[in-house]
Order: structure tokens, then C-alpha cells, then sequence
């Protein structure tokens, strides 16, 4: 029997890489004698530059920058070989790094992913991939922008902080001097535009703390911003799909890198070589922390089980919550055995992971 086992981070608790090595302890204390394929796999969100780094090598590269409120901090990315670099915006802008209480998008900036972009081509980099996900901003990549030598100036022609609390004063667009760079790509697991019902600031926003009067300045400030590179460069980015990834940096990567944007899922499923590894499979197992609505997204999971399910072979998915349940995955199993809080839950990821896949392995083993 040969079990691929394909899953992503459970966030906050466990790397994919752990995560595919719980359920593996799971299933091997039933069938033994099963050969085990783990594949750990990300959408673009957390995660996907270590991904890459393991499946092609290369160097992981700390460097000291900032997060999205300005703090001084130490992020990371990969540096793969062929001038290569892959860089997870989260790791310096994300969500995960601003308590509840200080979550203010319109004071975040990317300007410490621009930081770790800016560092990769002063080593060589020439090809970026950028994974768009866990981000706590809403500044359409300008921040970003500012740290790759990108200047937003007032009508005197004075430079203007980066920050969505300021970009309605923007008045013109200045470009760098050079570009130093082949090709940036963003990875996203959303199609969302930059504006409107279903854009950055809307259906994002709440999570990073902006409130309904907040969301009303953000949406006006990156309508401003886009319009104002539109009527200046002749370009309108606004409602390409994922325009409105990671608060807008997904825009972001379009307008000031010339970027291009790809399903995060798709581009490590390629690299992994994932739809062969399905198709070899007699079981396929995959996971993260929830299983919900947004899961349809294009997340790792749903994809997983779209691919498993086009090759006829079986496939769960193991989740700290499931909140909805999918007709891709042959069935969804929650991790936790009683009432825990979500902090207990954290804590005993891994243990509750593996008792969840022993579980469903001696059901698997009944039926078999």
C-alpha cells in the first residue's frame, strides 16, 4: 500500500513539514508496512519558501528588517540555486507578527517585504517568487515599492510615507533609476481585485483590524493609488485576478515589478511533482489548520482533493476545525478528541494530529 501524504501548515501550530510527519506516526503504528510518500505542500501562504528550499536546496538567508508597524525585526527567505529567491511576505509583513490590539492597516506597510526583496537582488537573485498570504496590510504593495526605490510625492514634489494613512495625498510616481531583476512572480490562492465588494479592503480588511469607518479611507486611498499609476504609466491593474492578494500587494507586484501572478498551489505542485506522486498513490492524505469556506480558495486541501479525486484515488483531509465539509475530500477529520481551547489545541497539535490519523487508520484497516 503506498500512502502519499500531502499536507499543508496548521497555522500557528505545526509546519506542513510536521504536519505530514504526524500523520505518517499516525498511520504507521497500523499499516506498517505501507510505503509513505510525504510531500509537506503550500498555496503561496506561509510556509512556501521553505517548501522550495527543500525541494531544491539553496541557502536559508536571515537578514534584519521590519514589520508592518515599523518595528525592527529579523525576517528570512530562501535562496535557491540559479538565481533564484523565494520570499514569503508574512515573514516580514505578516498578520502573525501584530497583536490583536495593535492590528492598524492604515499605519501597516510592506515596506520590510521590500527590504527582503531589495536583499535577494544585492545577492544575485534575478527571479523572485513572492508568496502572497498571511499579510497584515492593506497598502497595495506601496510599501514594498518604497524599499525598492520606488518615491510617491505631494503636489510640491515632496516625498510622502508610504502608508495608506497617506495616500491620498500622493500627486505623482516616481520610478527607480534601474531595474535589477528578471522576472517577479506573486503566488496567491485568491482571484479577488484590488477594489470593491470583493477586493483587498473589503473582504479582507476586518481581519487586520480595520473597522468599518477604516475600511472606507483604505478602499478610497488604494482606489487613489491605482488610479493615480493608471493615469500615469497607462497601465490599469486594478481588477486583474489577485490584484487584491495580501492587501494589495499582489497590485503591487503587477504595477511597480512587472510581475505576473500565478495560483500559489499550482507553481508547488509542479515543483513537487505532485500529480504524479497522486497518481502512483492508493491513499492520499492531506490537511491544515481549518477546513472552511475559504478553503475553496484554491487552498492546498481542495486542490489536493481535486487532483486525488481526477485519478479516482481516495484522499482525507485532517483539520484542527472543519467548518464545512467538501465533496473533493472522501472525508474530513477533525484533530481534536474533546473540548479543548484554542490555545490547548496549538499547543497539542502534533500529538492530536497523530491520534487523529491512528484513529482513522484503524477505521481504514476494519474496512480493508
Amino acid at each position: 500500500m503506498r500512502i502519499l501524504i500531502a499536507p499543508d501548515k496548521f497555522k500557528g501550530s505545526l509546519t506542513a513539514g510536521d504536519a505530514a510527519a504526524a500523520i505518517r506516526a499516525g498511520f504507521d503504528s497500523v499499516f506498517s508496512g505501507a510505503e509513505f510518500d510525504l510531500v509537506p505542500v503550500a498555496d503561496g501562504g506561509e510556509g512556501t519558501a521553505e517548501i522550495f528550499r527543500q525541494a531544491l536546496g539553496g541557502e536559508h538567508v536571515e537578514i534584519a528588517s521590519h514589520d508592518a508597524l515599523g518595528r525592527e525585526i529579523t525576517a528570512s527567505y530562501s535562496l535557491i540555486p540559479g538565481e533564484i529567491a523565494v520570499i514569503d511576505m508574512s515573514s516580514a509583513s505578516g498578520l502573525w507578527r501584530i497583536s490583536d490590539d495593535q492590528r492598524d492597516p492604515l499605519r501597516s506597510s510592506t515596506f520590510g517585504t521590500g527590504e527582503l526583496v531589495a536583499d535577494a537582488i544585492a545577492r544575485g537573485a534575478k527571479d523572485l517568487i513572492i508568496g502572497l498570504g498571511g499579510s497584515a496590510t492593506n497598502d497595495g504593495g506601496a510599501g514594498m515599492a518604497a524599499a525598492l526605490g520606488w518615491k510617491f510625492l505631494d503636489e510640491k514634489g515632496e516625498p510622502i510615507p508610504s502608508r495608506p494613512s497617506e495616500f491620498l495625498r500622493f500627486h505623482r510616481i516616481v520610478t527607480p533609476e534601474a531595474r535589477a531583476f528578471r522576472s517577479v512572480t506573486g503566488l496567491c490562492d485568491v482571484k479577488n481585485p484590488l477594489l470593491g465588494e470583493l477586493g483587498a479592503t473589503k473582504v479582507f480588511g476586518p481581519q487586520k483590524g480595520a473597522t468599518p469607518e477604516m475600511q472606507v479611507t483604505l478602499e478610497r486611498s488604494l482606489e487613489h493609488l491605482a488610479h493615480l499609476f493608471a493615469d500615469q504609466f497607462g497601465i490599469d491593474h486594478a481588477n486583474s485576478p489577485g490584484a487584491g492578494a495580501a492587501g494589495g500587494l499582489g497590485f503591487g507586484l503587477l504595477a511597480f515589478c512587472g510581475g505576473s501572478l500565478e495560483p500559489g498551489f499550482q507553481a508547488v505542485s509542479r515543483l513537487m511533482d505532485l500529480e504524479n506522486k497522486v497518481r502512483l498513490a492508493d491513499l492520499v492524505l492531506t490537511g491544515e489548520g481549518r477546513l472552511d469556506a475559504q478553503s475553496l480558495q484554491g487552498k492546498a486541501p481542495y486542490e489536493i482533493g481535486r487532483l486525488a479525486a481526477s485519478h479516482g484515488k481516495p484522499v482525507i483531509g485532517f483539520a484542527g476545525l472543519v467548518d464545512e465539509e467538501f465533496p473533493e475530500l472522501d472525508a474530513c477529520v477533525p484533530i481534536a478528541n474533546g473540548p479543548l481551547t484554542l490555545d490547548e489545541s496549538r499547543q497539542r497539535a502534533a500529538e492530536l494530529l497523530r491520534s487523529a490519523a491512528e484513529r482513522t487508520a484503524r477505521l481504514l484497516k476494519i474496512k480493508l
